[in-house]
């Protein structure tokens, strides 16, 4: 895997050159440090800071690229032109009418990102447990991670396949009871949502490592907020639309949520 990871200097970018290195041994990949500057007269601290994230890294053959102009759309330049795997970045969680006006960094990587964005948040470990968030009638989040990031989900421990049952989001003809079962229930009853379950352990199984599905009830983004946090899972997998302006507020509204409250690592595919 070719990993690239945009730093600035901070300590929120710091995070994301520790993670950087947590993903790159698990999955045998090469890192480039990148920083985007507004003007060549900033090239001197540019060089500067990108010593100084050289620093925390253990691999010294790490690559390093200066590029000048807007932040986000240099590093889709540089994931373009160089074909990059995965982008990581560190951004703090942002309130969110600020968020929403100003389009931070993250979810503008997001809308236009042609390969999967990292998150840096939170405590930074191995990540030996992760959480999909996948409603099972997008079958290509599964496709995309398995195709895109395999060789590091091989390497963890457990993968939690986790979908959300809102009531208020119900298909017509759910029952009662579905709106209270556990994931086992709905597998064995082969329902809607336990045949979309099991498709989903169908496809990560090819990843060989161990496999648990979850269902949990009530609002989307407050129930995968909570089971992140009870499940203490050190890596959360979400999908994402792409789009731009106003396409992008429409169609990724629950991804914008989870983007600005996470309080781990967030991986956006």
């Amino acid at each position: 895997m070719r990993i690239l990871i945009a730093t600035d200097g901070s300590p929120d970018s710091d995070l994301a050159v520790g993670l950087g290195e947590i993903v790159a041994r698990m999955s045998d990949g090469t890192l480039t440090l990148l920083i985007v500057i507004k003007h060549e007269l900033d090239r001197t601290q540019a060089e500067s800071i990108l010593i100084r994230s050289k620093t925390l890294l253990s691999d010294s053959t790490v690559q390093t690229q200066i590029r000048i102009g807007q932040t986000a759309e240099e590093i889709v330049r540089e994931v373009t032109e160089q074909e990059h795997d995965l982008v990581i970045i560190g951004e703090q969680k942002h309130r969110w009418l600020t968020s929403r006006l100003l389009a931070p960094t993250a979810e503008r990587l997001v809308s236009q990102m042609p390969c999967p964005v990292l998150i840096a948040r939170g405590e930074i470990r191995p990540l030996r447990r992760v959480l999909v968030c996948e409603s099972g009638r997008d079958p290509s989040l599964l496709n995309r991670l398995i195709n895109q990031l395999s060789p590091l989900l091989r390497k963890v421990d457990q993968l939690t396949a986790l979908h959300v049952m809102s009531q208020m989001a119900a298909a017509p003809g759910v029952r009662g009871w579905e709106l209270r079962a556990s994931a086992d229930e709905l597998i064995e009853k082969h329902t809607v949502e336990g045949n979309l379950l099991e498709a989903d352990l169908a496809r990560l199984a090819q990843l060989n490592v161990r496999l648990e599905a979850k269902v949990r009830h009530g609002l989307v983004v407050r129930e995968i907020l909570e089971e992140m946090q009870s499940g203490d899972y050190d890596l959360v997998v979400i999908g994402a639309h792409q789009g731009k302006g106003w396409e992008r507020f429409l169609l990724d509204d629950l991804a914008h949520e989870l983007i600005n409250q996470a309080d781990r690592p967030l991986l956006v595919v």
